[in-house]
């Protein structure tokens, strides 16, 4: 299959919608069987492994907050097979909602394997590094020290 922005676009609105109807079944056919959903550290959701568990999630979020999301905007890379969303969560039995990010990976088919969310949160007092929980990100090319010239250049 040929990724290009439209497919990886549509995948991305076919997920949330079947989302939107709690469809197990639905959700589950969007993503590979070991996808993995990662949150921010200190979510209520730890990261949700293999689509079974990240349908199941989001079943019981519609049934217990009534939660509906919508895509407010989409960037898509067909090259690397990756999309960013800006989506938000209404959650109408809590009366609000949440507004974040989520960075989406595909294999050559098309299907999700891999789904990192960030969102709007203040930043937890004692804590020092603000990031999704059980990502990782040292094997994943990411810093995790400040660089060593960081400082240097500052100062020229």
């Amino acid at each position: 299959m040929s990724l290009d922005r439209k497919s990886i676009e549509k995948a991305v609105r076919g997920y949330v919608d079947a989302c939107n109807e709690a469809d197990p079944h639905k959700i589950m056919s969007y993503f590979v069987e070991n996808a993995i959903h990662y949150f921010p550290k200190g979510s209520p959701f730890g990261a949700l492994r293999g689509a079974a568990a990240i349908a199941d999630c989001w079943t019981r979020c519609v049934a217990e907050l009534g939660s509906w999301w919508t895509v407010d905007r989409v960037i898509i890379d067909p090259e690397a097979r990756e999309a960013v969303v800006e989506w938000t969560h209404f959650k109408p039995k809590m009366k609000g909602y949440l507004r974040g990010d989520e960075w989406y990976r595909f294999d050559d088919n098309g299907l999700i394997t891999e789904i990192r969310a960030y969102y709007a949160c203040p930043a937890q007092e004692g804590v020092a590094r603000h990031e999704i929980g059980d990502y990782p990100y040292q094997e994943n090319g990411y810093p995790t020290t400040l660089p060593k010239d960081a400082l240097k250049a500052r100062r020229a």
